[in-house]
């Protein structure tokens, strides 16, 4: 696994303070990378990515375009993302063009769009210009077009959604616009894992999801309302019953729209964004509720009480919920036989499930029975 993504782990026993969470990634690129980090710290993880990527499109259009700036070097080289620029330069080292391309790239102005851009700028010996720290073309366009563009050569390499309007913009101010569409977003890999995922986010299977681009976002959310669960999706990321967790501003703007308001990280990057995804947890740990056997957290699916995922049945994982949700208050038989699936009122029935609670919890004290009364957890102090 990259350093970037665990730094400083080696040697070390990581907090397994994502146990019994399942965190659903919607990407394609990195997942496995992004996974590990994830499982390493607890997670149990599935994979959905809600768009593939087609790299190196239409190569000889590329080919084309690079040679023509290499035969007339550009005086502003517009990088949009990390991943199009480094597969830019693959594609060129493909044709034995790779030393060629950087040296002219070198006599050029290099504006990123944003620190990614910048960091694929950096990998291969150049240093960046300029930097978009909103990560945005709008303020690419506002700091060439306040500068004037008229008469200059300029190269725009685009991100996987395509031309974004910047070209048409430095166009209309009379520069010279050569594009360079290095790779696009596709269909997704798998429909059918993309539909299985929305379905179990919207059933509450799911406790995080992971965005990592704005088109995987809204393609992601796009599938929730195809597929008419949509507004179920949205309610829960809304109320925080599940995690999003959004690798920067632009990505987030799909959740936002629909009034999501998503975990990001201060850094664009997929190191950061697992940070900032495990120290959410590390707080809600803090709010676990504290019990004579230990801290207990209720996930979507599974119960953790000091470290430990519970082998509870679904019903004793609901009958579990309602004790908790009283914060150590007595829950009636009623409610107990409420929790249970069927439509039971007989009072064995609740008795017989917290006997199984207690046994699969391995701790007896955990649930006490109030004489005609109920049953309460036993919280400590």
């Amino acid at each position: 696994m990259s350093a970037e993504v665990e730094p400083g782990s080696a040697g070390r026993e990581l907090t397994q303070v994502m146990a019994g969470c399942t965190v659903l990634v919607t990407a394609d690129r990195r997942s496995s990378e992004l996974a590990a980090a994830l499982e390493r710290r607890g997670a149990e993880v599935r994979h959905a990515p809600a768009l593939g990527m087609i790299p190196h499109v239409d190569d000889s259009r590329l080919l084309d375009a690079t040679r023509a700036l290499l035969e007339d070097a550009p005086d502003v080289v517009v990088v949009t993302t990390g991943i199009g620029f480094r597969a830019w330069v693959e594609a060129a080292d493909a044709h034995g063009l790779a030393d060629d391309l950087v040296q002219v790239l070198a006599g050029a102005r290099l504006v990123a769009r944003g620190p990614k851009a910048r960091g694929a700028i950096q990998a291969v010996g150049l240093t960046a210009d300029w930097v978009a720290e909103s990560e945005t073309s709008a303020e690419v366009a506002d700091l060439l077009l306040g500068e004037g563009v008229v008469g200059l050569r300029i190269a725009v390499q685009h991100h996987g959604a395509g031309a974004d309007g910047l070209d048409v913009v430095l166009a209309e101010a009379r520069a010279q616009v050569i594009s360079l569409e290095v790779y696009r977003w596709g269909p997704a890999p798998d429909p059918e894992a993309v539909r299985v995922s929305v379905h179990a986010a919207a059933d509450g299977e799911i406790d995080a999801v992971v965005f990592t681009s704005a088109p995987g976002a809204e393609a992601w959310l796009g599938a929730a309302e195809a597929e008419g669960v949509g507004a179920e999706v949205v309610a829960r990321l809304a109320s925080g019953a599940m995690v999003a967790a959004a690798v920067g501003p632009i990505t987030a703007k799909p959740l936002e729209r629909r009034g999501v308001r998503p975990l990001q990280p201060d850094r664009g990057r997929l190191g950061a964004l697992v940070r900032t995804l495990i120290a959410h947890y590390e707080q809600a740990e803090t709010y676990a509720l504290c019990t004579t056997a230990g801290r207990l957290l209720i996930r979507s699916r599974v119960a953790v009480l000091d470290g430990r995922v519970l082998g509870l049945s679904p019903s004793g994982l609901e009958v579990l919920r309602t004790l908790a949700a009283a914060h150590g208050d007595v829950v009636s038989r009623d409610a107990v036989l409420e929790a249970l699936p069927g439509e039971s009122r007989d009072p064995h029935a609740a008795e017989v499930a917290i006997a199984r609670l207690r046994e699969s919890t391995g701790a007896p004290g955990l649930v006490r029975t109030v004489v005609k009364r109920g049953y309460r957890l036993e919280l400590a102090g």
